[in-house]
């Protein structure tokens, strides 16, 4: 026995039988394409070698190769290649069918596993097809951004549990997301559309592919990986044993007070259905219900944020504030996260080279944005802020980073020098300080307030 005992054990989980022990289910037999049906576009699914092969055809749209059935709760794991880094590819999850959308042509529409072998890599990321975008962008957890390995088979895993969607590349925990949209649907094998026609036959492979859908088996998410949970005001376990926790529990302004008070401000904010609101004044600044600061002060924090702005609106989030400066009227001075509608309020087009545009560290650096990952005004977008130990500084809108700096540098004070700040000394250079809600005159929400201690 012990002469043949691999070579079994090898037999066994090749054909299923060891996985279907385990409590997993094979969704392909390594022959055919029995349990599986074509939507959308019109890319090529073939059988080859055990494996499926999806090949994209000149002309396409996102094509999609969809399980017969539905699936709640599971856990999903299979083995993918991808020869070319020109496209790249998806897992759907959870998904839905709409046979007249897209122009009549189908559209497919639901969470998706990103497949990224470009050099953006963004492999294990959380797309949600056809409908809201990037849900959860690899760049926020870019330590794993190397983990998939093009032209050769990658071990990709999935976790549909609840409201929580978990995904590791390589045995790499990768990205996290909470959304209550989805609780049940088909799973997809993606062929991406071509945009040129040299991108014609490029394949990419699948096999392997098995599910749980009981006695789940959590794999293992060490600490401090960021989580995306579209459930408004709350924490998950998980982020609470990571340090999380919240600065606005959506009900109460407990931890807060007005700038140079000692208590919330009695006029000008409200909390209500979980969100707080600056409300809108005169259109300067403090002149309403004032600033709002934390009665905390921090060091070193990773602090995520959603904001909704109202059209034209101003404000910002502020951070390293210690209300010690004079001349600042009722204003609390320090580090400006930019909270602005670019397109209609003049301050977008003061400043220098877009310091004063939206996610801007305000009259410093300006934001590199992308159009595509900003959300209309009106609808809630996230903000985040990473001050690290070492006084290295990110700025983050939608999951993407637009801009970094290290505090107290000879370049940074080079930029306070030429900005409205050189009147303060030692501007921004703060050992810790408060953060702060900016009261601009306008109308802002706030939401989903976390922090999290570095």
């Amino acid at each position: 026995m012990k002469k043949y005992g691999v070579s079994i054990v090898l037999f066994l989980m090749t054909s299923g039988l060891f996985a279907q022990k385990e409590g997993w289910t094979s969704l392909f037999d390594g022959k055919t394409l029995n349990g599986w049906k074509e939507l959308a576009g019109t890319a090529q699914y073939t059988v080859e070698n055990g494996a499926i092969v999806g090949a994209g055809v000149a002309g396409s749209g996102n094509s999609f190769l969809v399980t017969d059935k539905e699936f709640g709760d599971f856990v999903l794991e299979m083995d993918v290649k991808i020869d070319d880094t020109s496209s790249n590819s998806g897992i759907q999850l959870r998904s839905h069918y709409d046979p007249a959308g897209h122009e009549e042509k189908g559209l497919v529409f639901g969470c998706q596993y990103e497949i990224d072998p470009s050099s953006r890599r963004w492999t294990g990321g959380i797309y949600d097809e056809g409908r809201r975008g990037w849900l959860y962008p690899v760049s926020l957890n870019h330590s794993v951004q190397s983990a998939f390995k093009v032209g050769q088979w990658n071990h990709l895993r999935v976790e549909c549990i609840g409201s929580s969607i978990r995904t590791w590349v390589d045995g790499l925990a990768t990205a996290f997301v909470v959304d209550t949209i989805d609780t049940r649907g088909f799973i997809g094998l993606q062929v991406h559309a071509i945009s040129s026609p040299d991108q014609a036959g490029k394949k990419v492979y699948f096999k392997n592919i098995r599910i749980r859908t009981t006695d789940f088996q959590p794999g293992f998410f060490p600490p401090g990986v960021y989580v995306v949970d579209n459930i408004p005001n709350t924490l998950t376990d998980y982020e609470k044993k990571s340090g999380w926790r919240l600065l606005f529990d959506g009900s109460t302004s407990k931890g807060w007070v007005g700038a140079y008070q000692k208590t919330f401000p009695d006029h000008g904010w409200k909390i209500d259905t979980g969100v707080l609101t600056v409300l809108a004044g005169t259109g300067e600044m403090s002149t309403n219900g004032g600033d709002i600061i934390t009665t905390r002060e921090y060091k070193a924090f990773d602090l995520s944020f959603q904001f909704r702005l109202t059209p034209g609106a101003n404000s910002g989030v502020k951070y390293f504030v210690t209300l010690q400066y004079e001349h600042t009227g009722n204003a609390g001075i320090g580090l400006e996260y930019q909270l602005l509608d670019d397109s209609l309020h003049p301050d977008a087009k003061l400043g220098r080279n877009g310091d004063r545009t939206l996610s801007s560290l305000y009259d410093l650096i300006p934001a590199n944005k992308q159009h595509r990952f900003l959300r209309p005004i009106g609808e809630w977008n996230t903000g985040r802020i990473i001050v690290y130990p070492d006084n290295h500084v990110e700025h983050y809108l939608n999951g993407i980073k637009v801009l970094e700096y290290e505090r107290g540098s000879g370049e940074f004070r080079a930029l306070v020098a030429m900005s409205k700040y050189k009147i303060y000394p030692n501007f921004g250079e703060a050992p810790e300080g408060h953060i702060l809600l900016q009261d601009h005159g306008n109308e802002v929400s706030f939401r989903s307030i976390k922090i999290r201690e570095l």
